[in-house]
């Protein structure tokens, strides 16, 4: 998909803007776990989740390759939709974000901050994606899909400082949604040659990419209600499924309360926090045990931008839902 020249690239564009985030193994959820487990903290870049890479690699070639572009429109449950319209906005350009009716309320704030039109349509992700790119395009906007070769190969250098960090890895958990998460660090595993078996971890209430995977095929779901919202598609990408059917060693679900949980973990061992799909490969982890997770694990704590109000929740042994 991408050589190691075209990663590194990327690693240099990103990092002007932001720097390397840490990756640390805790002892205490490697008693848990029962393997050596390395976090990569996503939650400590300037949006709080990982889709910044994205944002900054993909608005660099939009206004090289589309100098004359007004500005963008997208699709988002909260932190794409930070990446985009912070990058955006930093390059003058006008940033229509869409989201679904009874969105986060702090990532709405969080995606304001940063400079997005917002938009609330729909009742959930897909819905309010296509009205997203009906708008944009009566408006002359460059329309953001949720999966891009930009977004895929910005994303993908949080997987090239992790594995040059620890390249003796076993096993790679991270959260799925759209794609761009998964593919960008099989892309990354495979331009170094690295070892590490990739599992792509979803909600069992958002089960459309193991589904899919399973079946050898593309199968949308009616539903996507889980409080992991990073996780909530009901419709797989065909570009995504191509790279991720192939390249990940296995798709697994988890619950909404085993993902509940490794948020409090998450709080109680290390003291970070963590949205849903952030918590959900280490609830997957922990799900597996070392038996399938090998002697040395890495799990992709993708954001840590949860509201309050459900944070409050999960401290107090309740599963938000939704």
């Amino acid at each position: 998909m991408f050589s190691l020249t075209d990663l590194e690239e990327a690693h240099r564009l990103v990092t002007t803007q932001m720097a390397p985030t840490p990756q640390y193994a805790w002892p205490q959820l490697a008693a848990r776990a029962g393997c050596e487990v390395w976090v990569k903290h996503e939650n400590h870049g300037p949006t709080g989740a990982f889709k910044v890479r994205g944002g900054i690699t993909f608005v660099d070639w939009l206004t090289r390759t589309h100098p004359d572009s007004p500005g963008i429109v997208t699709a988002t449950r909260g932190n794409h939709g930070q990446s985009q319209a912070r990058a955006a906005r930093r390059a003058g350009l006008r940033a229509l974000v869409y989201v679904p009716r009874g969105n986060s309320v702090e990532k709405n704030a969080a995606m304001k901050s940063f400079g997005a039109e917002l938009v609330e349509f729909g009742e959930d992700f897909d819905e309010a994606r296509e009205e997203a790119f009906r708008v944009g395009a009566e408006e002359g906007l460059f329309i953001v899909p949720p999966f891009h070769q930009e977004l895929v190969r910005g994303v993908a250098t949080y997987g090239l400082e992790l594995m040059r960090a620890v390249p003796d890895l076993d096993t790679i958990y991270v959260p799925v949604g759209c794609g761009s998460g998964i593919c960008g660090l099989i892309a990354a595993r495979d331009a170094l040659g690295h070892p590490a078996r990739i599992v792509g971890v979803v909600s069992d209430r958002a089960p459309t990419v193991k589904l899919s995977v399973e079946s050898g095929h593309l199968l949308p779901t009616d539903s996507a209600r889980t409080f992991a919202d990073g996780m909530a598609v009901r419709i797989p990408v065909q570009e995504a499924y191509d790279i991720y059917a192939q390249g990940a060693a296995r798709i697994v679900s988890v619950s909404d309360d085993e993902v509940a949980e490794a948020i409090r973990i998450y709080y109680r061992d290390t003291h970070n926090l963590a949205e849903g799909a952030g918590a959900a490969p280490l609830a997957a982890l922990l799900q597996e045990g070392p038996e399938k997770a090998g002697a040395k694990a890495a799990v992709i704590l993708c954001g840590g931008n949860i509201d309050t109000a459900w944070m409050i929740e999960v401290l107090e042994g309740r599963t938000p839902r939704v």
